[in-house]
């Protein structure tokens, strides 16, 4: 596997707009736009992606390692099948775009803001998303044993893979139509007066 450092980047390698196979070491894209970049099978491992813009960027199968999305923004991008380990999603907004079979187990995203997001059969084992946002999702099948979305705002997303006996619900927000979705996960008959 090739491996691309920040001085590569700067050379040219950031000009590529297909990436295959490639181990980004230490890679500083802090301020940097992407748009229509593709990355294929790639690690990236203790990367800054500090206040970055990807617009339509693909991270296909890609491994991110100690990375940091402080105030970085993902807008109609693909992450499908990627997964995340030890990585900081402060203030990080993901607006549209598919994230299916993604793997983000224990990532805290709790200052984080998820809006309309495809996360089809995602690992969210839990995942720590205390008072953030993940509006209008699509979490059919998603993995969440464990999670905590005490005061999430959850309104517009599928919770048909919502247990509320295996995960934290407190305080968060949701509208009346998910709220009977939960009652019959735990089983309730919901009938009218």
């Amino acid at each position: 596997m090739k491996t691309i450092s920040t001085r590569d980047w700067d050379a040219g390698a950031g000009t590529q707009r297909r990436h295959e196979q490639v181990q980004f070491s230490g890679l500083d894209l802090c301020e940097t736009d992407l748009e229509g970049v593709e990355f294929s099978e790639c690690v990236f491992r203790d990367g800054r992606f500090n206040c970055a813009q990807a617009v339509d960027v693909a991270f296909l199968n890609c491994r991110f390692v100690n990375c940091n999305f402080f105030d970085a923004t993902f807008t109609n991008c693909k992450a499908v099948g990627s997964s995340f380990e030890g990585c900081s999603f402060d203030l990080t907004t993901v607006d549209g775009g598919d994230w299916s079979f993604t793997v983000l187990p224990r990532a805290d995203l709790g200052s984080a803001t998820f809006t309309g997001v495809r996360m089809r059969e995602a690992d969210l084992t839990a995942v720590r998303a205390r008072n953030g946002t993940m509006r209008g999702l699509d979490l059919s099948a998603a993995q969440l044993t464990g999670a905590d979305f005490t005061g999430c705002d959850l309104r517009g997303t599928d919770l048909h893979a919502f247990d509320p006996r295996t995960l934290e619900l407190r305080d968060a927000v949701i509208t009346a139509d998910q709220a009977i979705v939960l009652a019959m996960s735990l089983g309730l008959q919901i009938r009218d007066a």
